[in-house]
């Protein structure tokens, strides 16, 4: 049972499965830049280099320093390249977090992120969280608005239940959801049941945790030492797996972890293994 990854369609273009998450082109809890700008440099053009088509970032990793660092490294961009962000996480210092979703906020972040990723079009524009201060009409209206506009190819959504889906799809097309998801944390399981039955791009974060599964001797170990692949491989491997709109992001600031990651798109797992993943997890 094979985990060639596929691919899956985005704003009219289709790409290999297995992502990358730029959100460790910026420093220490996604504040300021990274310790060595060089190798995060490297780390992307290597993504790349290997393959890679989908490349996550957002306004909020550095703040700004990520989508600026990801353009420095990758720009002019390969034409069957989607390069995604995220915008609606204000950061007022390294340790906060806080949804703004104020249509003149998210058009201004749009504005920016456009400037720093030297596009004139965001291929794919997320809210990186639904703002409970905010309508969610007025903040998909902003979306929608860009996208009417040209600045903006498609549209996304992040950390959402199936219901915030649905009400937000009531405003604009949406593309993708990115919601926390691994063999540890099942939460959006329904959320990705549903983003299947739609055919919506379900884009899990954190893929490499493992939790309890990942301990010495646990089924993430010896399933790896029965294939012989890295314990990362079978993180994602199983993710693939799991259903045929998963697009995993892992993020490293390392090439070696880089090309483990995508090499887990090559990763044969059994229907066994599987089901032994799946079933010990829940």
């Amino acid at each position: 049972m094979s985990a060639t990854p596929g691919t899956f369609t985005i704003a009219d273009r289709a790409f290999p499965r297995m992502g990358f998450g730029a959100m460790h082109m910026s420093g220490d809890r996604c504040w300021g830049p990274p310790a060595d700008v060089p190798n995060a440099l490297a780390v992307a053009r290597r993504a790349v280099g290997l393959g890679v088509r989908f490349i996550d970032t957002a306004d909020s990793y550095g703040p700004g320093i990520a989508e600026e660092l990801l353009a420095e490294a990758l720009h002019p961009y390969p034409e069957d390249a989607i390069i995604a962000t995220k915008a609606g996480q204000s950061r007022p210092s390294a340790g906060e977090w806080k949804p703004l979703g104020r249509p003149e906020y998210l058009r201004q972040q749009a504005e920016l992120s456009l400037r720093r990723l030297r596009v004139e079009r965001i291929d794919l524009f997320q809210l990186h969280r639904i703002d409970p201060q905010v309508p969610l009409e007025e903040q998909m209206g902003a979306l929608a608005q860009l996208q009417r506009e040209g600045k903006v190819g498609a549209i996304g959504l992040s950390e959402v239940s199936v219901e915030q889906i649905e009400a937000a799809r009531r405003e604009a097309e949406v593309v993708s959801v990115q919601n926390r998801y691994n063999l540890a944390d099942r939460a959006s399981e329904k959320v990705l049941d549903h983003c299947e039955r739609e055919g919506i791009a379900f884009i899990p974060y954190e893929p490499l945790d493992s939790g309890d599964l990942g301990r010495a001797g646990g089924p993430v170990a010896e399933i790896a030492e029965e294939t012989g692949a890295s314990s990362a491989q079978i993180c994602l491997a199983w993710l693939l797996h799991r259903s045929p709109v998963v697009v995993p992001i892992p993020g490293t600031s390392s090439v070696r972890h880089l090309e483990d990651n995508v090499a887990a798109a090559r990763v044969d797992l059994t229907p066994a293994h599987v089901a032994r993943l799946t079933e010990e997890g829940r």
